[in-house]
C-alpha cells in the first residue's frame, strides 16, 4: 500500500479522499492556489504544497506543477478526485509514465471513453443498447437531414469531447440543421479541443440513471446498483438517490449487468460510472465518466462499501476481495447538492464568506464537505461546497429525514440551494415520481 498519496484537487472530494488515506495510515499532500491557501483540504492533510495563482489554468490544472508537487514531497501516488484533470487522459499518461502510480482508470481506457462515438462502439459490440445514432463523427449537413429524416426530430448534435450539456445541440427542424452544427463544432473544439461531433435521436422526456462500478488489474469488475440523477437543470445534476424509484427488479438487474459486461469488455481499472437516458421502459447508454462521481456517497450508504478506499486498494494492486453476490444494497439514500447558487437567480454562482455553517446531525445523516465556519467559497471554481447525503428504510422515510435535515442546515453569508431543495421535497410531481431530466426547468422554474 502507499505511504503518501497527493490529492490533485480541492474542496470536498479532497477532504472525502484525505479522510480515507487517514483511516488507512497513508499521509496525504495537498496542493493549494493562492485562493485555498487556508482552505480545509489544506488544514487536514499532513503536508501541503503551492501550485499557482487563483484561476485554475494557473494551479489545479496545471499539470506541470501537480506533477513538481509530487516529486518535491515524496509522494507514491495521485488521486485526482473528480473535475480539474481527473477524466484527461495525457495527465493520466503522464502519471503513469512517471514515479507515481495513477489512482484511476488507465489512460487508454480513458481516452476510448472520453471519445463519445468510440465509447458508443464498445458498449455496441458488448451487446449494451445505445441510443440510436451514428458511431463516426458527421461533417455535412446532408448526414443530419438524411438522419432526421429516418429517426424523425428532434435530433441531438453532440460533441465527440462532450460532457455537462456543453457541445450538445438539439435540432427541431431541418431548417435548424446548419446553424445548430456549426454551433456544435465550434463549442467541441473550444471546450474540448475536438471539432467532432455525432448524432443521437434525441429523447425529449428521460430518465437519466447511472450504474456504480469499479475493476480491479485482475480483470474482476463489479457493479454497486444504480442512481437515479434526474433531478438536474442544464444538465447539471443538483439531486441523487439510490435505488431508482423508476424501475422495476428485472430492468435493474439487466441495466446493472449491462453496465458491468460494458465496463469489463473494455478492461475497465479502478471506480467509473456507466450512465444511461431511460423512457418507455428502455434503457439506453451514453457514457462512462471514468473516475470517482460527486455522488458516490448514495452508493456507500446502501452498500456500505468505501468506494475511495477501494480506488487506492485496486491502485496498489489489491485484487477486490467480494463477489457480485456479496454486495448487498439496502435502504434509500437521497444526496443533496449544497451549492453557493442563488435559485430564484437561474442558479447564478455567488461567491462568498460562510459568516454561519452549521451542518445538521442525527441518525441516517451523512455530510461531505470542504469548508468550515468563516471559509470562503471562492469565485474560480465549482460552487458546490458540501453534500448532504440521509438515508431512509424507504424513499418516504428518507425524504422525511431530508426535510429535517435541510431545516436543521444554517448557511449565512452566500445563497445556497438549500431553499430549492426544500421545495422539492414538497413537489407532488416530484413524491409521485414523475419527474424527468426536465423537471425543474419546466415544472419549477417559477416556484
Amino acid at each position: 500500500m502507499f505511504e503518501k498519496v497527493l490529492v490533485a484537487n480541492r474542496d470536498e472530494i479532497a477532504v472525502r479522499v484525505m479522510q480515507a488515506c487517514k483511516e488507512m495510515g497513508i499521509d496525504t499532500v495537498a496542493v493549494y492556489s493562492d485562493a485555498d491557501e487556508d482552505a480545509k483540504h489544506v488544514r487536514i492533510a499532513d503536508e501541503s504544497h503551492h501550485i499557482g495563482s487563483s484561476k485554475a489554468s494557473a494551479s489545479y490544472l496545471n499539470q506541470e506543477a501537480l506533477l513538481n508537487a509530487a516529486q518535491a514531497t515524496d509522494a507514491d501516488a495521485v488521486h485526482p478526485g473528480y473535475g480539474f484533470l481527473a477524466e484527461n487522459e495525457s495527465f493520466a499518461a503522464a502519471v503513469e509514465n512517471s514515479d507515481f502510480e495513477w489512482i484511476g482508470p488507465p489512460s487508454d481506457v480513458m481516452a476510448n471513453f472520453g471519445e463519445k462515438t468510440e465509447a458508443r462502439k464498445i458498449m455496441a459490440a458488448a451487446d449494451v443498447p445505445i441510443v440510436p445514432g451514428t458511431t463516426e463523427p458527421v461533417t455535412e449537413s446532408a448526414a443530419v437531414k438524411a438522419f432526421g429524416e429516418e429517426h424523425g426530430y428532434p435530433v441531438a448534435i453532440k460533441a465527440d469531447g462532450g460532457g455537462g450539456g456543453r457541445g450538445l445541440k438539439v435540432v427541431h427542424d431541418p431548417d435548424q440543421i446548419e446553424s445548430k452544427l456549426q454551433e456544435a463544432v465550434r463549442e467541441g473544439k473550444a471546450y474540448f479541443d475536438n471539432p467532432n461531433v455525432y448524432l443521437e435521436r434525441f429523447l425529449e422526456n428521460p430518465r437519466h440513471i447511472e450504474v456504480q462500478v469499479i475493476g480491479d488489474k485482475h480483470g474482476n469488475v463489479r457493479h454497486f446498483g444504480e442512481r437515479d440523477c434526474s433531478i438536474q437543470r442544464r444538465q447539471q445534476k443538483l439531486l441523487e438517490e439510490s435505488p431508482s424509484p423508476v424501475l422495476d427488479d428485472d430492468t435493474r438487474a439487466e441495466l446493472c449487468e449491462a453496465a458491468c459486461r460494458g465496463a469489463a469488455s473494455a478492461d475497465y481499472v479502478n471506480a467509473g460510472t456507466v450512465e444511461f437516458l431511460y423512457e418507455d421502459g428502455e434503457f439506453y447508454f451514453i457514457e462512462v465518466n471514468a473516475r470517482i462521481q460527486v455522488e458516490h456517497t448514495i452508493t456507500e450508504e446502501r452498500t456500505g462499501i468505501d468506494l475511495v478506499k477501494w480506488q487506492l486498494r485496486v491502485a496498489a494492486g489489491e485484487e477486490l476481495s467480494f463477489s457480485q453476490d456479496e454486495i448487498e444494497t439496502r435502504d434509500t439514500a437521497i444526496e443533496f447538492r449544497i451549492n453557493a447558487e442563488d435559485p430564484d437567480n437561474d442558479f447564478t454562482p455567488l461567491p462568498g464568506t460562510l459568516s454561519t455553517y452549521k451542518p445538521p446531525r442525527g441518525i441516517g445523516v451523512r455530510v461531505d464537505d470542504g469548508v468550515d465556519e468563516g471559509d470562503a467559497i471562492a469565485p474560480f471554481y465549482d460552487s458546490l461546497f458540501a453534500k448532504l447525503i440521509v438515508t431512509g428504510e424507504d424513499r418516504a422515510e428518507a425524504i422525511a429525514r431530508g426535510k429535517r435535515a435541510l431545516d436543521e442546515m444554517t448557511v449565512e453569508g452566500v445563497p445556497t440551494t438549500i431553499p430549492f431543495h426544500r421545495t422539492l421535497l414538497e413537489d407532488e410531481g416530484f413524491l409521485a415520481n414523475e419527474h424527468t431530466t426536465k423537471y425543474v426547468e419546466r415544472e419549477l422554474a417559477d416556484e
